[in-house]
This record gives C-alpha cells, sequence and structure tokens, in this order.
C-alpha cells in the first residue's frame, strides 16, 4: 500500500492584471497639472475552497468591488510619488478586503523618455 503524504494548503491568488487609471502623480509642476495613467497589477492572497464550494460570490473576494474601490481612490489621489500611492493602495487592499498577503505593481508609462515603463513593485502582509 502506498502512503500518500498531506500537503500543507497554500493561499489562492486573485489577481487583477492592468487596471488603467488617470491621475495626478509626480513632483514636476506639470505633473500636478496634467492627470497621468498610472497602470495597477495587483494579486491578492484568499481562500476560495468556499466560494469553490456554493458557487456564490459572498463566499470569495469580489475583484470588481477591489477594482472600484480603486479606481475612485486613485482618481482623487494627488501624491506625488508612486512609492506613496502604492502603499496607500496596499493598505486599502489588506485593511479593507481583508486578505492576508498583496503583490502590487504600480506603473507610471511614459515617464521617462526611452523608457516604456516605470513604477514600483512591493508586497505587504504574509503569504502562507
Amino acid at each position: 500500500m502506498v502512503a500518500f503524504k498531506q500537503v500543507a494548503y497554500k493561499m489562492d491568488i486573485i489577481f487583477l492584471t492592468d487596471l488603467k487609471i488617470e491621475a495626478i502623480i509626480g513632483i514636476y509642476d506639470w505633473e500636478r497639472e496634467t492627470k497621468q495613467t498610472i497602470g495597477i497589477d495587483l494579486e491578492m492572497a484568499t481562500d476560495i475552497r468556499t466560494a469553490a464550494e456554493h458557487d456564490h460570490i459572498d463566499y470569495t473576494l469580489d475583484y470588481k468591488n477591489v477594482a472600484k474601490r480603486l479606481i475612485s481612490f486613485v482618481e482623487a489621489s494627488e501624491f506625488q510619488l508612486v512609492e506613496t500611492l502604492a502603499e496607500q493602495i496596499t493598505q486599502i487592499v489588506l485593511n479593507e478586503f481583508k486578505v492576508p498577503w498583496v503583490r502590487l505593481k504600480l506603473s507610471k508609462p511614459g515617464a521617462i523618455r526611452g523608457a516604456k515603463d516605470v513604477g514600483i513593485l512591493i508586497e505587504r502582509g504574509t503569504r502562507s
């Protein structure tokens, strides 16, 4: 008889890719007057097993609600640094949507002449 080793459960990841939002962001005078496009890639740890069992949205992380909240927040923001915006976004996801871990890639296309994109990648929380 073959014995199978039970594997510890790891968190599932719900992701949102290339969410485009217009915002005031930057340190230069022209950036304080002209909205720029911010790109967001988001990975959020969660457990989808109950949602899969019941086949109902109430048991999972609703990525549409996450997107709507972030769009509203970013559009209203006027940060100078992408670092500040990234930190604020991750805190919203962790605290308001009760996820234990989040990875955020925030991009600011066209910020550097000759470069396709610049930005920041951060992780916050605990991924089990």
